[in-house]
């Protein structure tokens, strides 16, 4: 059973490696430039594990996916096109999330965690990332709109409210 913890230092390795196989299939799945071959870097995920912002999902055999939790604002949620957010309540959001290939279930896991706690959650995904979209929306997010990254690249923003959960 697929649990979450937050990640520690000797999970560094393992995390990068679960990114490396992310990045793969993401470009053997037709999305090549949502992380490209080099996101997130190791700096950044060394910075999520020491602030903290970095769980690991795992079960009795390891680590099998990893994920970024952020709670409050995020700068690049501020502006919203094609849409808007379901609501201006607080929020946690997902970023960075990712498996080993090996063990399914990760998303949902990461997903109903979250859920466990916070009454709104936000999320963002490449609009060729059409595998994400199908599990994000799967697990009762909303998409929302369009919003854009640092860089300027779109991503289609999506929201879970415990307003709209089917399974409460």
């Amino acid at each position: 059973m697929l649990k979450v913890r937050k990640a520690v230092p000797k999970d560094f390795e393992r995390i990068m490696q679960i990114y490396e196989y992310a990045r793969g299939f993401m470009i053997r799945s037709g999305n090549p430039r949502q992380w490209g071959r080099g996101y997130p870097s190791p700096e950044l995920v060394q910075t999520d594990i020491r602030e903290g912002y970095c769980m690991a999902v795992y079960d009795e055999d390891g680590v099998h996916g990893a994920f970024a939790l952020i709670s409050g604002e995020d700068p690049t949620y501020a502006r919203i096109e094609g849409g808007a957010w379901l609501n201006s309540g607080p929020y946690v959001t997902i970023h960075r999330i990712a498996g080993d290939g090996k063990t399914h279930g990760i998303f949902k896991c990461a997903a109903d965690f979250c859920k466990s706690f916070a009454q709104n959650i936000r999320i963002d995904t490449h609009a060729d990332n059409k595998i994400m979209q199908r599990r994000i929306e799967s697990n009762g997010f909303v998409k929302c709109g369009t919003i854009y990254i640092a860089d300027g690249s779109p991503r289609i923003a999506y929201q879970w409210t415990s307003g709209n959960d089917e399974a409460g």
